[in-house]
């Protein structure tokens, strides 16, 4: 079903008669479809893409917010499923035309095992590759990380680097390994045939680090700052610098290159692309005080509080207790070794390639993109009252 001319359009004249049909004929998947991404990629679909028929969200936890997207005009179809079942997967996938892969386990802090993390984040992977081949699905996008890349554990900086600039990758922590892994069974799944016998087409796109409405770990800084009177305290210098991207133009970024890969297949099949937009480029803690300062809170310290070598042993300790605890209690501090090496590591990407390659402009700008999440936050502070 996948393996048809569903994005063309025919040059006779039955069919230009039928041009009229052509709106509101794709089915699209979007595994982890109810995670911090994968829910703004399904709104962002209903929105942006107007030849959408079907849209699938595979999750092995539903959100009760799916049933107010029923009343559209597009059929959405909510399945509960784990990407770790490949013939789970391999249900959802049959009769899809494009599959955007956004589910993963992202976990630097110790919440679960490694082994956890490589069934999901790397079998999940091979599961859903396995299933567009088995179904003649032709078009994969996979939400890949910039991790992928680094910042690397040596603390090299990586200034407004692109997709070729040359970088030691070190991978060590169980989250940037897997996703290094699954991001290689994509690219090399390109070109695969699937049944039919037509090639299938794949991408993968490598978000900066991912603010905005919905964002787990700033709404954990927002409360944590809550409970130590409104202030946070200083422990990375101002000079750090990372590239921050807004979840809407990171979910706009996987609707474009969906919308593209058929059309700029030579092109755009078994490639990776950064994605960031316009967000100023700061250290982690001066980019959320952009939200969490408009909230009443404030960041105490214009220099690191505690010696850099402090933090190096806190985080050490933190390791050595989360191993003795695991029998007992789950321990995952914010400060790890590899916590502490990203937020100290200044990496900063460019997106021109996206640019270059399928047209990619961010569809909000900076200043909507802090208007939306300073909402978001007001609103979970007023829940928090």
């Amino acid at each position: 079903m996948a393996s048809d001319s569903r994005f063309g359009r025919p040059g006779t004249v039955a069919a230009g008669m039928a041009d009229s049909a052509q709106a509101q004929k794709l089915v699209y998947l979007v595994t982890g479809g109810c995670g911090f991404l994968g829910e703004h990629v399904v709104r962002m679909l209903l929105q942006q893409e107007p030849q959408l028929r079907e849209l699938r969200i595979f999750d092995l936890h539903l959100g009760p917010w799916l049933e107010e997207l029923k009343t559209g005009p597009v059929q959405v179809t909510a399945i509960q499923g784990d990407v770790t079942q490949a013939h789970e997967v391999a249900a959802a996938v049959a009769g899809a035309h494009v599959v955007i892969h956004t589910a993963g386990l992202v976990d630097v802090f110790g919440k679960t095992s490694p082994e956890t993390i490589h069934e999901v984040n790397v079998q999940g992977t091979r599961n859903v590759i396995e299933a567009c081949v088995q179904t003649g699905t032709r078009f994969l996008v996979y939400t890949s990380s910039m991790e992928v890349v680094g910042p690397n554990v040596k603390g090299q900086p990586f200034y407004r680097g692109n997709e070729n600039t040359p970088y030691e990758a070190v991978h060590r922590h169980p989250y940037p390994c897997s996703k290094a892994l699954a991001e290689q069974l994509v690219l090399e799944a390109n070109g695969r045939k699937v049944l039919g016998g037509l090639p299938l087409v794949t991408c993968a796109l490598r978000p900066t680090g991912i603010y905005g409405e919905g964002h787990q770990i700033m709404r954990d800084f927002y409360h944590q700052g809550l409970r130590l009177g409104g202030r946070l305290f200083r422990a990375i210098p101002a000079s750090v610098e990372h590239g921050r991207v807004y979840v809407g133009n990171v979910a706009w970024m996987h609707v474009l290159v969906a919308r593209e890969l058929e059309h700029r297949a030579a092109l755009m099949g078994g490639q990776v692309y950064f994605c960031y937009d316009n967000s100023p480029y700061k250290s982690y803690e001066d980019f959320n005080m952009e939200f969490l300062g408009p909230c009443g809170l404030r960041l105490v310290g214009t220099h690191p509080l505690l010696p850099y070598w402090l933090l190096v042993f806190l985080a050490a300790l933190n390791v050595l207790l989360q191993w003795l605890l695991r029998p007992l209690l789950l321990y995952a501090p914010l400060l790890n070794p590899y916590t502490l090496a990203m937020a100290n590591t200044t990496f900063t990407v460019s997106t021109d390639k996206a640019r270059r390659h399928f047209g990619y402009e961010p569809l909000f700008s900076w200043e909507e993109s802090r208007t939306r999440t300073i909402r978001w936050v007001q609103a979970v502070e007023g829940s928090a009252q």
